[in-house]
């Protein structure tokens, strides 16, 4: 799997709306989806403030690029995000047919891309997305690092 120039600049638009996340009292974690070089979708963490559970980074991002694009499927698209996506975002992911995911910091706790579990390539599901963990991860793991230091 290459890694491009254009990866950098959309996980930094990435990196850009978790720090939109954190401004707003959110836990900092930005997506944006990108399909033929445009960006077609793009969110950042508002459980909190949208008081849905589901307003995960990952879901707002894939439910503009499926809106803009009038179709709930997603072939050919890219989702860059600054964490490793749950198991809500990676059944989210397969459903939409996203073609490959783009991730910046592993989550120990809950990834499902491949720390804890690896839903995104499951053999037993009928799509498998490409996976590049780690990218600009130091970036944003400190992003993270720094927001929950300052929580305690």
């Amino acid at each position: 799997m290459s890694v491009g120039l254009d990866d950098e600049r959309w996980m930094r638009r990435a990196l850009e709306l978790a720090g939109e996340a954190e401004a707003r009292g959110e836990v900092p974690i930005g997506a944006v989806v990108v399909k033929d070089g445009e960006r077609i979708g793009e969110g950042w963490n508002r459980p909190i403030g949208a008081c849905d559970p589901t307003a995960h980074a990952e879901i707002v991002a894939l439910r503009e690029a499926a809106a803009r694009l009038r179709n709930y499927r997603l072939p050919g698209s890219t989702l860059y995000v600054t964490l490793e996506p749950c198991a809500m975002c990676a059944g989210a992911i397969v459903h939409a047919r996203v073609m490959r995911v783009v991730y910046g910091a592993p989550d120990p706790r809950a990834g499902a891309a491949g720390s804890v579990y690896n839903l995104i390539q499951s053999r037993e599901l009928n799509h498998r997305a490409e996976v590049q963990g780690g990218f600009l991860e130091e970036d944003c793991s400190a992003l993270l690092r720094a927001f929950f230091r300052a929580r305690r």
